[in-house]
C-alpha cells in the first residue's frame, strides 16, 4: 500500500470517527480542555488523530491538538515528513465540503472547454501568482467548465481588475488573457455592477482564507497545488 493511500485511509477514519458517537476518551477530553480554550470559546467536537497520539480540537471551524490528557494545546500544521503533505489542510479542506449545486455560479465568470462536462469552481483573486500557475496548469485539461469567482483579497487593485474584467463584453476571454498573457481588460465604468461584496460574503461563509482555492463537483474542496496528473485524476475519479 501507498503512503498516499495510508494516508487517505486514515483520514477517511478520522471522518469515520468524526460522524459516529463521540467515545469515553474524547468526551474524557473535551470536558477537561473547553474550560482552558478561554472565556466563551466551544469546542465543537475531540477526534483520535492516527498520528503521534495526538486529539484534534475543533472550535468555531478552527482545529488545535491536545494530549490525552488535555494538558497541552498545539497550535500549527501536522506535516508527514516523508510525503510533506500538509495533514492539518488536508483535514480542514475534508471538513469545508459543500454542496456544489448551493453555490451562485451567476457570480462566476464562466469557462467552458471541450465538451464541458466536469466541473470546477475556483476562488481567485487577479494578483495571486498561484492561481496564475494553476491557470497554466487547467490549459492541459479538457471538456471542462470552470466557474471562477474573483474573490479579491489581496489588493485594492485586485477589485479593479475584477471589475474590469467582469465587465468585459467576454468575461472568460478577458480573464484568460491576464491570467496567461498578463494583457489587462479595457477599464470599466466605475459604477458598472459587479458580484464582488457577493463573492466576498461568500468567501467568508465558506472559511476561504486563501487563493486559489478549488471545489470539485462532489464539494470536496483543496486549497493545495495540484499538478495537471493530480488534477486528471481527481476529475476522473468524479465519473
Amino acid at each position: 500500500m501507498t503512503r498516499f493511500k495510508k494516508t487517505l485511509l486514515l483520514l477517511l477514519a478520522m471522518a469515520a470517527t468524526a460522524a459516529g458517537a463521540e467515545t469515553v476518551q474524547e468526551a474524557r477530553i473535551k470536558k477537561l480542555i473547553e474550560p482552558r480554550m478561554g472565556v466563551g470559546i466551544k469546542v465543537d467536537s475531540i477526534t483520535k488523530t492516527p498520528y503521534a497520539g495526538l486529539y484534534e480540537v475543533r472550535t468555531n471551524g478552527d482545529i488545535f491538538y491536545t494530549d490525552e490528557n488535555a494538558d497541552y494545546i498545539v497550535v500549527g500544521k501536522v506535516i508527514d515528513t516523508r510525503t510533506y503533505k500538509d495533514l492539518t489542510k488536508e483535514r480542514v479542506d475534508q471538513l469545508a465540503a459543500i454542496n456544489f449545486a448551493d453555490l451562485p455560479l451567476d457570480a462566476a465568470v464562466k469557462t467552458v472547454k471541450g465538451n464541458g462536462k466536469r466541473v470546477l469552481a475556483i476562488f481567485e483573486d487577479p494578483n495571486c501568482p498561484y492561481c496564475k500557475n494553476l491557470h497554466k496548469t487547467l490549459q492541459e485539461i479538457d471538456n471542462v467548465t470552470v466557474y471562477t469567482f474573483l474573490l479579491n483579497i489581496l489588493s485594492d487593485d485586485s477589485v479593479v481588475k475584477s471589475r474590469d474584467i467582469w465587465c468585459s463584453a467576454d468575461r472568460s476571454k478577458a480573464w484568460n488573457d491576464w491570467m496567461t498573457n498578463g494583457k489587462a481588460a479595457a477599464a470599466a465604468a466605475p459604477a458598472c455592477p459587479t458580484p464582488n461584496d457577493k463573492v466576498l460574503a461568500l468567501g467568508k461563509k465558506l472559511r476561504i482564507v486563501g487563493t486559489p482555492t478549488v471545489y470539485f463537483a462532489d464539494g470536496s474542496r483543496t486549497g493545495s497545488a495540484l499538478d495537471a496528473k493530480a488534477l486528471e485524476q481527481k476529475l476522473a475519479s468524479l465519473k
